[in-house]
């Protein structure tokens, strides 16, 4: 069945958001949009309106502040940093400014004007081939219906629920939608949306399970319809029989008392019954990652992205400030490997002080390693700090998106330079860290047996090796359902990476979704990956799985996998 489409069984398959199973009734949730008509003040009335906005403002950063602080009370700090967006959107000039100017020079009402910039910027966000800036379209979209409503003196309000258990369905959802939803939610569904939008990222951090990008097809379920959501697969089970229900209970029990045990045993080391150690790392994005990485038993960081130090900044970040935050990642883990992946930014992100030229596609562009061996003075920089904080911790140095041997040469070249500098000043330098790079690119992974004898490791990020082999941008809602790292095509290029580092000796991990799917362990090591990155949540669960496999059977298993044609004959095999 394909994506967004309803069966004679009233079954919907979307994208999977927010793991886990929930039963309840369909509460359709249908957002009142604040809309305006074409409106134009008279010249004298023009300070009046600008007033209007700034009030506007300055209510909105007021409710954004609450909601914050509701959200730090009932999630945690991490999370409520998603409204710190929000406000910034309320002080960002190309925003801000451009409804000032049209209601200054064009003579629009607050109103009107806020409305038709939000929406040009939203529809700017959305027409990117960048997912995680797609999915930024949603807050433009929160922000710009919080300053209509109080420009219109409109208000909008989140249905009252029965204390009967519910599972949301709507269009999509605001992140102020998501964590402003009362207690008897259980599940949430809508057409649109993103795994990587903040609704599901709050959906996950509650525990929610969440499926996106249903489609249209979602029209035809009722309200108050009975259904069961499978927030792992991404399918919705309408007007379940009896005996799906009594299955769907049992599952859901079994699977609270597992999670229970599973996080017990978190921090254990993962060595299969054979007595082989597979490390877990965490993914993380900030600092404020570590706390919960190290909680959920992280063995150390497989990825730690760098790109915060640049998207929240006004212009490149110094040698001393990333300094201080590689120092501090490094030290929080000691002892422990920490990867750091070196910028990996393009024309798709919108940095202000950025010399990026505009691209027809930006994710195919000069990007990542890219970018920073055409710019050497701003990778240095990085490089330089990268290396003077290597004295505090395990640092393995990571360069994204490597395609050719040259650029791998290069930047090896680019980080003795520094070395050599660094040491000249009277710079302390770890003799131990390493060099790595992300098998990213089809390319990267069928020349894998030749970048292996030039790297200490190589680390798989299957979101974008399967967006990129399958040529499926999973942000889009209309060809998602081809996004599958299930795809034989990509799990063969995957075994020919392990198979690599396994005839160089050298270690091959993995840092995409996949690594933190359970249902892909045992075929990941049976492929010879070693180590296995993914977010904190995951950790526990996939330990566990390690736990009660054998290496040696694992091996045994995979040519026949690879041998099946097609994602679902393999997830079947699984």
């Amino acid at each position: 069945m394909s994506k967004g489409t309803i069966d004679m069984a009233m079954n919907v398959k979307g994208i999977a958001a927010a793991p886990g199973l929930a039963i309840g009734k369909v509460m359709w949730l249908r957002q009142q949009t604040v809309e305006v008509i074409e409106q134009f003040v008279e010249p004298n009335h023009i300070e009046q309106e600008l007033q209007r906005f700034e009030v506007a403002i300055t209510i909105s950063s007021q409710e954004i502040t609450e909601l914050q602080a509701v959200t730090t009370k009932k999630l945690g700090e991490k999370e409520a940093e998603i409204f710190e967006a929000h406000r910034e959107f309320l002080t960002d000039p190309s925003y801000v400014d451009e409804i000032r100017s049209r209601i200054h020079q064009k003579h629009e009402s607050a109103a009107y004007a806020c409305q038709q910039v939000t929406q040009e910027m939203a529809a700017m966000l959305r027409g990117l081939d960048n997912e995680y800036l797609q999915a930024r379209a949603t807050d433009i979209h929160d922000v710009g219906q919080r300053l209509l409503r109080h420009l219109t003196e409109s208000d909008q309000e989140i249905k009252t629920i029965s204390s009967d258990k519910r599972i949301v369905l709507a269009e999509d959802l605001t992140p102020s939608d998501t964590v402003s939803l009362p207690e008897g939610i259980v599940g949430i569904a809508t057409m649109r949306g993103s795994v990587t939008g903040h609704a599901a990222i709050l959906a996950r951090t509650l525990g929610i399970p969440m499926i996106v990008a249903l489609g249209e097809a979602l029209n035809a379920v009722q309200e108050n319809d009975l259904m069961i959501l499978d927030g792992k697969e991404g399918t919705l089970c309408v007007t379940p029989d009896e005996a799906m229900l009594l299955k769907t209970r049992a599952l859901m029990e079994g699977e609270k008392a597992l999670a229970k045990e599973q996080k017990n045993r978190a921090a254990d080391d993962a060595v299969t019954k054979d007595g082989q150690r597979i490390h877990v790392l965490a993914n993380i994005g900030s600092l404020k990652d570590i706390e919960r990485a190290i909680e959920f038993g992280a063995e150390g960081v497989g990825l730690f992205r760098t790109e915060f130090l640049y998207l929240e900044n006004t212009d490149w970040p110094s040698e001393q400030q990333q300094y201080d935050v590689y120092r501090q990642v490094l030290s929080a883990f000691s002892n422990r490997p920490v990867v750091i992946r070196t910028l990996d930014i393009g024309g798709d992100k919108a940095l202000p002080y950025a010399p990026f030229d505009h691209e027809e596609n930006p994710f195919l562009g000069h990007r990542a390693i890219r970018f920073c061996l055409a710019n050497p003075a701003i990778f240095k920089t990085q490089l330089r700090a990268l290396l003077r904080a290597s004295v505090h911790g395990q640092l393995w140095i990571m360069f994204p998106m490597i395609e050719t041997l040259d650029e791998i040469a290069a930047a090896k070249e680019l980080v003795a330079t520094c070395r050599q500098e660094l040491e000249q000043e009277g710079t302390a330098v770890s003799k131990d860290y390493r060099i790595g790079m992300m098998v990213e690119i089809p390319a990267a992974a069928v020349m894998a047996d030749q970048f292996a004898k030039q790297v200490d490791f190589m680390s798989i990020g299957t979101n974008d090796l399967t967006q990129y082999t399958l040529a499926a941008d999973r942000g889009n809602e209309k060809v998602a359902y081809l996004y599958d790292a299930f795809h034989p095509a990509v799990l063969r290029l995957i075994a020919m990476t392990g198979h690599a580092g396994q005839q160089q000796g050298i270690v091959v991990g993995m840092c995409g979704e996949l690594a933190g799917d359970s249902l892909a362990t045992e075929l990941l090591i049976g492929m010879g990956l070693t180590e296995l990155s993914m977010s904190a949540a995951s950790i526990p669960a996939v330990k566990d799985k390690l736990r009660s496999l054998t290496t040696s059977e694992a091996k045994v298993k995979v040519p026949a996998i690879l041998d099946l044609g097609t994602a679902s004959a393999i997830r079947a095999q699984l």
